[in-house]
C-alpha cells in the first residue's frame, strides 16, 4: 500500500488534489470496478487491524482529513462502534434525516456500516435498518461491526444502489455517505431512492458537490472515482436529478472544502406524496 501511495501523491496526482488514495488498478476504465475493488483493500486492511485506510482517499492536497471518521468529530454517534473507526465517508447524514423510533432506514453504499448502525440504535427496536452494499469485504466488516455492537435491527444486503433488492415503498429514509458520486448513473440512484421509499418518505445524504467550473482533467482522472471527486454532480444537476425522480423541497447545503474543485454537502429532499 505505501508504494501505490506514494505513486498517488506523485506528479500528476498530487498536482490535482488527489494525494492519499493509491493509483486507480487497471481495469478497462470501468468506473463500477475501480471502486470495487479500492473499497475491497480498504475493508481488508481495517479488518486486519492495519487500520483505515490507505487505498482510499481521505486527506485533501493539503494533508487536511475530509473524509473518514475525523467528520464525525462533535457529532451523536452512539451505537456505531468499531465501524466508526473504517468509515470512508464525508459528512454526517444522520445527523439531519431526523430518525423517528419505528422508522425502517436503507443505507446506500454502507460500508464498515457506521451510519447503519448510528440509525439502528436511534429507530430501535420496532424500527429496522438495512445497509446496501456491492462488496464482500466490506458487509463481511459490516456483518462483523454489527455483531460486535449487538445489534439485532440491522441488515446488510449485497446488491448495487442503481439496483436496490427491497420492493417498492419499503423504507422511511434513504440515507447515504459519499457514494452516489461513486455511481456511473446517478440517475438510476435516485429512481432507485424513490422507488423504494413511501410517499412522503426522506432523502438524506452526504455526498461530494462539484464545483461548475471544475476543469476537464480532474473529471478525467478515473483515479479520483475513489477519492470522491471525479464522479460528482453540481449542484444544479443533483437538484434536477432529484426532482425528475420524483423528490421535491430539496436542499443542499455546503459543510466543508473537499477540494479546489468541490465541496462536501448535505442533500435532502421528499418524496412527493401523490
Amino acid at each position: 500500500m505505501a508504494e501505490l501511495k506514494s505513486e498517488c501523491c506523485a506528479p500528476p496526482a498530487h498536482a490535482a488534489g488527489s494525494c492519499g488514495c493509491s493509483a486507480a488498478p487497471d481495469t478497462g476504465g470501468d468506473v463500477r470496478e475501480v471502486v470495487r475493488e479500492r473499497y475491497a483493500a480498504a475493508a481488508r486492511e481495517a479488518a486486519s487491524g492495519g487500520g483505515c485506510c490507505s487505498a482510499v482517499a481521505l486527506t485533501d492536497a493539503s494533508g487536511t482529513e475530509v473524509f473518514g471518521n475525523a467528520v464525525y468529530a462533535g457529532a451523536e454517534v452512539d451505537g456505531a462502534g468499531d465501524a466508526l473507526s473504517a468509515s470512508l465517508g464525508c459528512g454526517v447524514p444522520t445527523a439531519v434525516a431526523d430518525l423517528l423510533p419505528g422508522e425502517v432506514v436503507l443505507d446506500l453504499g454502507a460500508g464498515a456500516g457506521a451510519d447503519v448502525l448510528i440509525s439502528a440504535r436511534r429507530v430501535g427496536p420496532a424500527g429496522k435498518a438495512y445497509g446496501l452494499d456491492m462488496t464482500d469485504e466490506m458487509l463481511e466488516l459490516a456483518r462483523a461491526n454489527a455483531a460486535q455492537a449487538g445489534a439485532e435491527n440491522v441488515e446488510f444486503v449485497k446488491g448495487y444502489i442503481e439496483d436496490v433488492p427491497l420492493p417498492d415503498g419499503a423504507v422511511d429514509v434513504v440515507i447515504s455517505n459519499c457514494v452516489i458520486n461513486l455511481a456511473g448513473d446517478k440517475n438510476k440512484v435516485f429512481a432507485e431512492a424513490a422507488r423504494v421509499l413511501k410517499p412522503g418518505g426522506r432523502f438524506a445524504v452526504s455526498d461530494v458537490i462539484a464545483d461548475a467550473g471544475m476543469d476537464d482533467a480532474t473529471r478525467a482522472d478515473m483515479a479520483q472515482w475513489t477519492g470522491c471527486i471525479a464522479g460528482a454532480l453540481t449542484r444544479e444537476e443533483f437538484q434536477d436529478g432529484l426532482r425528475a425522480a420524483g423528490f421535491e423541497d430539496v436542499e443542499i447545503r455546503e459543510t466543508h472544502r473537499v477540494h479546489e474543485h468541490a465541496g462536501s454537502a448535505i442533500i435532502r429532499a421528499r418524496k412527493a406524496t401523490a
